[in-house]
């Protein structure tokens, strides 16, 4: 090959390089799918059947995540007219977002028309996933904006139990203080952030769908490679559903924010689910 076949190649190589890695940061992380999907309740009573529930995760309020792309999202989520919306945990990002950032964008999230509920996450705790008071910060601005943050405790929303736990790196995750009182015979959803959290003991009075996110859907995945990093014990939970033992099943969302701007072949979700009979 003579000298300027060999330089065309170089120049159309980086040149892709460039494109990719362009489109890794400034095309992916802000495009957002909206995924559809059943979501079939035990039990669900027939006022709730229908119903739409918004699965919000993983937010991350902070620099690395566009206000506007957020607002956009929030109102997609009001488009919508849900019945209920959930966050799973990761308002924020970091301790810095505490003073202006989070109060302002957190008091914009939407709502839905028979409830709003969310739990924490282990960025919800501060730079080090442990400090118990920043968390308690964060479950006040969301109080404050409309969402009932539980913490190892339980709502019921027309015969819906929707069980909320709290973070497993933070060390506060304690299921044995609310399944006890989940009664099998009516319809429940549990909330909570970290899916590594499902193969820990506790869940013997639970049966149904748990909702997660924490992975990011592993942010970055080469096609037909799983990715490479994933932040849970057990690697096999990456994002979508799952089926677990005990007639338990698992969905994870990809989540709409992130840390590093990054994304390739895992776009931000924001999941729609109609409650169904299961």
């Amino acid at each position: 090959m003579n000298l300027k076949g060999q330089l065309t190649r170089r120049r159309f190589f980086y040149a892709s390089i460039a494109a990719v890695g362009l489109y890794t940061w400034r095309v992916e992380p802000h495009w957002l799918e909206i995924v559809h999907r059943t979501l079939p309740v035990r039990h669900l009573p027939a006022s709730l059947v229908g119903a739409k529930l918004v699965h919000a995760t993983d937010l991350h309020i902070g620099p690395q995540v566009a206000d506007d792309y957020l607002t956009d999202v929030f109102q997609i989520i009001r488009n919508l007219r849900p019945e209920l919306v959930v966050y799973t945990g990761d308002f924020i990002s970091t301790n810095t977002e505490l003073q202006n950032h989070a109060p302002h964008m957190m008091d914009t999230l939407p709502h839905g028309k028979l409830g709003t509920f969310g739990v924490l996450g282990n960025h919800d705790y501060g730079n080090s996933f442990r400090e118990i008071h920043v968390g308690d910060l964060v479950a006040k601005l969301a109080e404050n904006a409309g969402v009932r943050v539980l913490r190892n405790e339980m709502v019921n929303v027309q015969g819906l139990q929707i069980i909320g736990l709290d973070d497993l790196w933070a060390h506060l995750y304690q299921p044995g203080k609310v399944f006890p009182n989940v009664k099998p015979s009516e319809a429940a959803i549990t909330l909570v952030h970290n899916p590594d959290a499902v193969d820990q003991p506790g869940w013997d009075n639970f049966t149904g769908w748990i909702l997660c996110g924490h992975t990011h859907g592993g942010q970055c995945k080469a096609p037909f490679l799983p990715p490479p990093i994933l932040p849970v014990n057990n690697r096999r939970y990456t994002r979508g559903a799952f089926d677990l033992s005990g007639n338990r099943r698992l969905y994870i969302g990809r989540g709409i924010g992130h840390i590093l701007r990054v994304r390739f072949n895992v776009r931000p979700e924001l999941t729609v689910f109609q409650l169904v009979q299961g």
